[in-house]
């Protein structure tokens, strides 16, 4: 299985935290699994001012370009700083923590949902493959 994105139609925004005033970048793209459309992915990188950095990722996963989102499934992860590890890791979160769940993004998992679904293995390809691949991504939680 070959992941891409093109990097072209990535789209951004930057928005301000709630809770510190913050920046929060957002980015948004499409990813490809073998030239065909699999996945669209949302990550919010917090800027916080009285907390470490990190990212929110909530991936869909489904059939693209027919009009119909019966088969998405959203999963969500959080990839930040732990507790006795030198580089960020990600934990599963409940999707679309942010409330910025729509029609597109079907079934939103809980955490506990998501442990057990059988798409879980693709989540996690397409989020190793976010967070090397968009540059805003990797810069904030690795630059």
């Amino acid at each position: 299985m070959t992941l891409a994105m093109e990097p072209d139609e990535r789209q951004t925004r930057q928005y301000a935290c709630g809770c510190c005033d913050a920046p929060i970048e957002r980015s948004w793209n499409f990813v490809h699994r073998d030239g065909n459309a699999h996945a669209v992915y949302f990550a919010n990188s917090y800027h916080h001012r009285d907390h470490p950095h990190e990212t929110w990722i909530d991936v869909i996963l489904g059939t693209w370009g027919t009009g119909s989102t019966e088969d998405h499934v959203t999963f969500g992860c959080r990839v930040g700083p732990v507790e006795g590890s030198p580089q960020p890791a990600a934990t599963l979160v409940q999707a679309c923590m942010d409330g910025s769940g729509s029609d597109i993004h079907g079934v939103q998992l809980s955490r506990e949902d998501g442990l057990t679904h059988p798409r879980l293995p693709e989540f996690w390809q397409v989020v190793d493959f976010v967070l090397a691949n968009d540059p805003d991504v990797n810069r904030h939680l690795y630059g």
